[in-house]
């Protein structure tokens, strides 16, 4: 039997969700195959450019490889090509290396930059719509400025130092919060002052952000006017030259950078195509996102692509936002799926549940479910948990790791939303001493246990008391001794209480006759039930009470010789929880906990076995897990 074949033309937002939507149902179909076919081998967090083009991250930040999305899905091949044109009557997508039959076909190629035909923008102007439209952004600003601060004529540097951004939507907003931050970088590099550095926001419209609610729009504008930045409102650009551009009303600024985020089309490709367009060159699609006069052919147009008004929406169409292009991928997959399935077909119903922008790092607006309107820290907060909402529903824990290391521990000049206290960089070399002195602690508290000195120990008496090799359980629980015996947790609990206030564990001492203070004076009950279920009986106590001891030896090691650091010291905070729920650890050695948290900072990679381990496990399991990664993938001649 032929397989079915569905070929998905764009890996964006809406190809990637209606990729990840067929594949996951279609997964014990043997005769369903699918093709994702895009001219990156990457998928690019497009909402994300500004931060590449503004110096915030480097591009493999916002640069999600094919493969690593689709790993270990066997119904789809991922393709690094160009699509060139379509045989609709023969059901063919011809691509520059080959050609692919499809019974399905989805596609999602997205937007490009509109200039409207605005003289001088292709020219000299800059767009910020592709990984290397942001690039090239980011190379001219810092080239420019450090051109500038060696130009001795006032009036070109002034010029030169002067940034445009055309457009007041989410992305001109959001680059020119990025040379916010940016600037003072930028200054100090080039030894200049910061005030040189001019910013400015020219908009043809009245307003800006014209999609937030007023409100929020206007606590956006008051939040760059503080930051310095110049809006003209209702100032349409008619040209652009090289060192200046003209307004409609006859204006010239002087500037050597204009940033075009004005307005958004189709993909130029697409007119190759021969299918009905709208506005902006937008092919038309039904309700279920056919395209319109090839129901039959099974052609599906969906993000930032298609042109569809819901019946309530005249003269609206889906709107180019993420959330658009992520609904119409999934309402084209469902209909393709259902095709499949013979059940009926689903129209598309857009649900935005609300709109946001970030202005820097630091600052953002927000209206969440149409009804939550949030500004600041919060705002800024909840875009981070809707990024991250991403990765979940793509299905990509290593995309949504590579983002929050990057986003907030990888991240320079204080660039993030905690004002840069979870990024501070730090020599972890100097925490190597107290590694060291905290795993001796460990070996040699539990080599006094294999030793055995005769005393209950802190805090590895938990599962002896005092010696391996000798049979007697020291724990501190009742269904475990025998009923003539004296209660174990009162023998440890008198011991212990003698040795730290005779000879203070670890070298402490007690000043003003201050005894030492157990963390619980009793195990609680909850925990109790859990370790009476754990070890139900002497054998299993007395098994355990050898383990223990060998693990701490083996956790003490790794963690003197820096072996799994992270691990290893958030196992010994696991262990000193339960010392304390146990009844048999003291506020004195509280600082167990602390010390291991500082070591988890990565102290293992200065001096340390870490150094070289975990690079090459994490090379190993990448290579296991996704395979070699690479500049094209699925090539066909």
């Amino acid at each position: 039997m032929a397989k079915t074949e569905i070929v998905v033309v764009g890996a964006g937002y809406s190809g990637i969700a209606a990729t990840k939507m067929l594949s996951k149902k279609l997964k014990k179909n043997p005769d369903a195959h699918i093709t994702l076919i895009d001219r990156h081998s990457y998928q690019t967090m497009m909402t994300e450019l500004h931060e590449v083009a503004g110096g915030r991250v480097e591009p493999e930040a916002i640069q999600y490889d094919l493969q690593r999305l689709f790993c270990k899905r066997k119904n789809v091949s991922v393709v690094t090509d160009t699509v060139t044109t379509i045989d609709k009557e023969n059901k063919i997508v011809k691509t520059k290396q080959g050609s692919y039959s499809f019974d399905y076909l989805v596609l999602g190629m997205g937007g490009e930059p509109n200039d409207f035909g605005t003289p001088g923008v292709k020219e000299h102007g800059f767009t910020l719509w592709s990984m290397d439209d942001a690039i090239k952004i980011r190379e001219h600003i810092e080239r420019t400025v450090a051109l500038a601060a060696v130009e001795p004529d006032e009036t070109k540097r002034k010029a030169m130092l002067n940034f445009v951004v055309c457009g007041s939507g989410f992305t001109g907003i959001e680059m020119v919060g990025e040379l916010i931050d940016w600037k003072d970088r930028l200054a100090k590099n080039n030894k200049i002052k910061p005030e040189d550095i001019n910013l400015m926001v020219v908009e043809a419209a009245p307003t800006i952000l014209n999609m937030l609610d007023r409100n929020d729009a206007g606590k956006a504008e008051k939040y760059l006017t503080k930051k310095g930045v110049s809006i003209l409102k209702d100032m349409p650009i008619v040209e652009v030259h090289e060192d200046h551009i003209i307004l409609k009303s006859g204006e010239k600024i002087p500037t050597h950078t204009l940033i075009w985020t004005a307005g958004v089309k189709a993909n130029s490709d697409a007119e190759k195509f021969d299918m009905p367009a709208a506005r902006a060159n937008r092919l038309v699609a039904n309700e279920y996102m056919q395209a319109k006069g090839y129901e039959e052919k099974n052609i599906f147009v969906v993000g930032d692509l298609v042109y569809f008004e819901e019946a309530d929406k005249e003269n609206r169409p889906t709107p180019q936002i993420v959330q658009a292009a992520e609904q119409t991928g999934i309402c084209a997959a469902k209909n393709i799926l259902a095709t499949i399935n013979g059940t009926e077909k689903e129209a598309y119903k857009g649900k935005y549940d609300g709109f946001m922008v970030s202005i820097g790092s630091k600052y953002a607006v927000a209206c969440v479910f149409d009804k939550y309107h949030l500004s600041g820290f919060f705002a800024m907060l909840m875009k981070h948990i809707i990024n991250l909402r991403y990765f979940f529903d793509i299905r990509s824990g290593y995309y949504m790791f590579q983002y929050i290391m990057h986003e907030f521990f990888r991240i320079k000049d204080e660039r993030n939303v905690f004002r840069g206290h979870t990024s501070r960089n730090s020599n972890v070399l100097w925490s190597v001493p107290l590694r060291v002195f905290y795993g001796c602690v460990w070996l040699v508290e539990a080599m006094k246990k294999v030793i055995g000195n005769g005393k209950v120990l802190q805090p590895s008496t938990w599962f002896g008391d005092g010696s391996w090799f000798t049979n007697t359980v020291a724990f501190p629980f009742e269904w475990l001794q025998p009923a003539d015996a004296t209660s174990g947790a009162s023998q440890a609990a008198d011991a212990a209480a003698t040795t730290a206030t005779a000879d203070p564990t670890f070298g402490l001492s007690y000043a003003f006759g201050e005894e030492p203070m157990l963390v619980f004076k009793s195990m609680p009950d909850w925990f109790g039930s859990i370790m009476k279920f754990m070890m139900p009986n002497t054998e299993v106590a007395l098994f355990m009470q050898k383990f223990m001891t060998l693990f701490e030896v083996a956790l003490a090691l790794a963690i003197i010789f820096g072996l799994f650091t992270w691990l290893a010291n958030a196992t010994t905070i696991v262990l000193v929880v339960m010392f304390c729920l146990s009844g048999m650890f003291y506020w004195v050695n509280i600082w167990f906990l602390f010390v291991a948290f500082a070591l988890m900072n990565g102290s293992g990679r200065a001096f340390g076995l870490d150094k070289w381990v975990i690079p090459w496990i994490q090379r190993k399991l990448g290579n296991w897990w996704y395979g070699d990664v690479k500049a094209r993938y699925g090539e066909k001649s």
